[in-house]
């Protein structure tokens, strides 16, 4: 494949921070190894996706800033661009390794090795699928021959390991062991570990005490950490041929959201509404490839200004802001894909709706209902 010359450049320094986290797992030294890791492994992937979405001609730089896009960026462009079509789980893994190299780099946490590994494990197989998948190459092409597996100890059940992390924790907060700061920095990477499945997930000091209270009143770990229960890992192959794929599970527990932030440690709250809610409306065209008065009328025929968890209005002192998140998009995508965009403009258009009477355009999704002028 040839190669755009920024591709080359970025796909390079991807190889090399990857090379550099493998080596760091396998070092006898352990004084600053966790925090190597990490820290190569998160960076290794931004650029990795960064040489696929150049290569794809796709911007990585912000038009307000001029700047290069962060991680959170490059994974929203990277599961909606042909040829990379980044998948959910696929980013989990991304967004878990960023959540634990966020607080190795700014605070501390405390990582078992065994999720260690089996994070950096099911990097390894994705590091090498995103290889093949855009650039048609295997990750032990850029390795020398003489490098040992990642770990000879087989990856555990993700399952298991948050059950035996948690129960550590419970060990660390009894009365009278004054381990109170090891159970917090554990559970600041149980906390990460829910990156896998909420996109927006941030530890933050008051989650952890909330988690370390709920601990020390005997709540169950499916109580505490009720997002964890969603998580599960798929292993293939024995040896050099393991692989790590992170899935969700299907009887996982239900989940309960709120923005209290005195709440029962048992729940989950939703943060950073201006992260979820970043899409404006010519944004989504964009990202469409559509006007936006077409864009406008495709919104309306599903609802989406409506809808729950897909529009915001942000009250910036008198000002108000209507945003989107990226299950508009989803939705709206989808749409273009099973209705006749035609029929939709013909029902919806603002200019129409305003000069004759319409009806339900009787298309795939459509909420509105009989309309009139």
């Amino acid at each position: 494949m040839k190669l755009r010359a920024s591709a080359r450049i970025l796909k390079r320094k991807a190889v090399s921070s990857f090379k550099r986290s493998i080596a760091a797992f396998n070092s006898v030294d352990n004084d600053g190894r966790i925090t190597t890791v990490l820290l190569h492994a998160q960076h290794a992937f931004e650029m990795l996706l960064k040489a696929a979405l150049n290569q794809k001609q796709i911007t990585v730089f912000d038009k307000s800033t001029g700047r290069s896009i962060g991680f959170e960026a490059v994974l929203r462009q990277a599961a909606q661009t042909t040829g990379i079509k980044l998948t959910e789980e696929e980013a989990g893994t991304l967004r878990a390794i960023d959540a634990l190299r966020d607080d190795e780099q700014h605070w501390y946490n405390d990582v078992d090795e065994a999720l260690l590994y089996v994070h950096l494990r099911a990097a390894v197989t994705l590091f090498d699928d995103l290889l093949q998948r855009v650039f048609g190459e295997h990750l032990a092409g850029h390795l020398p021959r003489r490098i040992l597996p990642v770990s000879t100890e087989p990856p555990q059940d993700f399952q298991v390991l948050v059950d035996a992390e948690y129960t550590k924790i419970k060990e660390l907060l009894k009365p009278g062991r004054r381990a109170g700061a090891e159970a917090r920095a554990r559970i600041r990477t149980l906390l990460a570990m829910e990156a896998h499945t909420k996109p927006d997930t941030k530890v933050s000091d008051k989650d952890v005490t909330r988690v370390e209270t709920g601990i020390r009143e005997g709540k169950e770990r499916t109580q505490v950490f009720p997002r964890l229960g969603k998580v599960g890992a798929s292993i293939s192959g024995e040896g050099l041929e393991v692989q790590v794929r992170f899935v969700k599970q299907e009887n996982a527990l239900p989940v309960k959201f709120t923005n209290d932030e005195e709440v029962d440690a048992a729940a989950i709250r939703t943060v950073d509404q201006q992260k979820k809610y970043h899409w404006t409306a010519f944004g989504l065209a964009e990202a469409l490839g559509i006007s936006r008065p077409r864009a406008t009328a495709l919104r309306t025929h599903l609802g989406i200004d409506n809808a729950p968890n897909t529009c915001h209005t942000f009250l910036f002192s008198k000002q108000k802001h209507v945003r989107f998140s990226d299950q508009a998009l989803v939705r709206m995508k989808a749409a273009m894909e099973a209705a006749d965009m035609g029929v939709i403009w013909d029902v919806h258009s603002p200019v129409k709706k305003a000069t004759a009477r319409v009806t339900d355009c009787g298309q795939p999704g459509c909420v509105c209902g009989p309309t009139a002028a």
